[in-house]
């Protein structure tokens, strides 16, 4: 990074992994510290960065601009009405090594289909199709594992208790310093991955029991209860030797190297639910 003074302003150059020159402008500590990124001199890595760069039509007929960063890069969503706001954001995010996808609108956003890597959201409060703290609802059940990071041009104590309380990582005013946002999008970017790894592990689990028969199900209840082979048996009406076969089905369709480990894979499925079924 190459930095010139002016004045009243500092001058920070960037050239990012993809080739593009950047330079961000701000005004010296005292009046805002907020980035106001402009590109320049494109280079030719840049030019051809822009060759895999998509426009998509969403359901709701608006046109966005997609990143062609790897499917497996992490995804900041910004939805804010105030398009200086978005670019901004977005050139902020694509330098850091994340893959911006920007919305005007709820409904552009919620057109787009489910991320299935570590991701988050800023959203801004004031949007003209929804109520921020509307979506928050709507994302954290349709969406769970993205966290969202609020901003808005107007402080509101009530708003942001709201906020906090439905479990939002950060609630920041504009202008707002780039590093606070920068630390809160990792955070949250490293709790959504947490969130996916459960998903895939519980699912990967509740697959496991599926596979289970009626008589494996029975037995395997039974023995995380703390029953030995032969009690289970008297219990089910089966023999000894019945009993040790299910068990051994059981261990082996659960993926479970030990007893200890097959109580612990039951204790975290919905067993009042699941045995039931």
């Amino acid at each position: 990074m190459a930095t010139s003074t002016k004045s009243d302003r500092i001058v920070d150059t960037v050239t990012t992994g993809d080739g593009l020159r950047i330079y961000f402008e701000r005004l010296r500590k005292g009046t805002t510290d907020r980035l106001q990124p402009r590109p320049i001199e494109p280079t030719a890595e840049a030019k051809d960065r822009s060759t895999n760069m998509s426009t998509i039509t969403t359901m709701a007929g608006t046109h966005v601009r997609t990143s062609g960063a790897p499917a497996d890069t992490p995804i900041v969503f910004v939805v804010d009405d105030d398009v200086s706001v978005r670019e901004s954001l977005e050139l902020l995010i694509e330098t850091t090594g994340w893959r911006p996808e920007t919305s005007a609108s709820a409904q552009e956003f919620l057109a787009r289909p489910r991320a299935m890597v570590p991701s988050c959201l800023i959203l801004d409060v004031a949007l003209p199709d929804f109520n921020g703290l509307d979506l928050q609802k709507r994302v954290a059940v349709e969406r769970p594992d993205m966290p969202i990071i609020f901003i808005t041009g107007f402080s509101d104590v009530r708003v942001s208790v709201q906020a906090m309380k439905a479990g939002a990582i950060e609630f920041l005013t504009k202008p707002f310093d780039d590093e606070v946002l920068l630390g809160a999008i990792g955070h949250a970017l490293e709790r959504s991955r947490r969130a996916l790894e459960h998903q895939v592990k519980m699912k990967a689990l509740r697959e496991s029991y599926g596979s289970l028969t009626p008589r494996e199900r029975e037995v395997m209840t039974l023995v995380v209860s703390g029953l030995l082979n032969k009690q289970v048996g008297g219990e089910l009406g089966i023999s000894e030797i019945t009993v040790k076969a299910h068990r051994g089905q059981v261990m082996r369709k659960m993926k479970a190297d030990s007893l200890p480990a097959l109580v612990h894979m039951v204790a975290r499925l919905d067993v009042s639910t699941a045995l039931a079924s």
